[in-house]
């Protein structure tokens, strides 16, 4: 692991030691920060949200106007890029999504996966967006589901904390995640 000063992940969850971070950085309880993951703050700040997961090859960094801003209980899958954006609680950017600088996405949404946001978009709550440039093609409540995934990103983290790097093995998966399902629905 890499990390310039005024980086804050103490409360973290798991930060892989391939992670590299600078700047101001800070990531709030319960989150995940899986290989390869950079985020690079020479100006301005980011800031991950409680319980979100970072996944492998995130590329976070901040516009020359705006910071980029992650809420809780959100997924940001392998391969995206956020730039100077902000994302809602309990939403879910698609494997390799580029939101680009003054983009504000709200809360309990979907972006799908290779979904190209332009500056400046702004996309409304409960939204499941595709394309390039993106677009709402749905308006769904999201949350539960989201929120679900965050926690099984949690417990994996730390699971892998642990060494157990096959965490789901052995296990009823899906009654582990009626379990998992039941405990989200009780946390804030």
């Amino acid at each position: 692991m890499i990390f310039g000063p005024g980086v804050d992940v103490e409360s973290c969850a798991y930060v892989d030691e391939t992670v590299r971070l600078f700047g101001k950085v800070t990531a709030e309880e319960g989150v995940t920060i899986w290989p390869y993951a950079v985020m690079r703050s020479e100006m301005k700040s980011i800031t991950i949200g409680k319980m979100t997961n970072i996944q492998d090859f995130v590329m976070i960094h901040i516009g020359t106007k705006t910071g980029t801003h992650v809420g809780k209980y959100c997924s940001i899958t392998h391969h995206c890029t956020l730039h100077g954006c902000t994302i809602g609680d309990y939403t879910l950017v698609g494997i390799n999504s580029t939101i680009m600088d003054g983009c504000v996405i709200g809360d309990n949404c979907i972006i799908a996966g290779h979904t190209f946001l332009k500056e400046g978009t702004v996309i409304p709550d409960n939204s499941i967006v595709m394309g390039t440039p993106g677009k709402v093609v749905k308006t769904t409540n999201s949350k539960q589901k989201n929120k679900l995934n965050a926690v099984l990103y949690y417990k994996n983290g730390l699971a892998y904390n642990k060494g157990q790097h096959r965490a789901w093995d052995g296990i009823n998966l899906l009654q582990d995640m009626d379990k998992t399902l039941k405990s989200a629905l009780d946390l804030t």
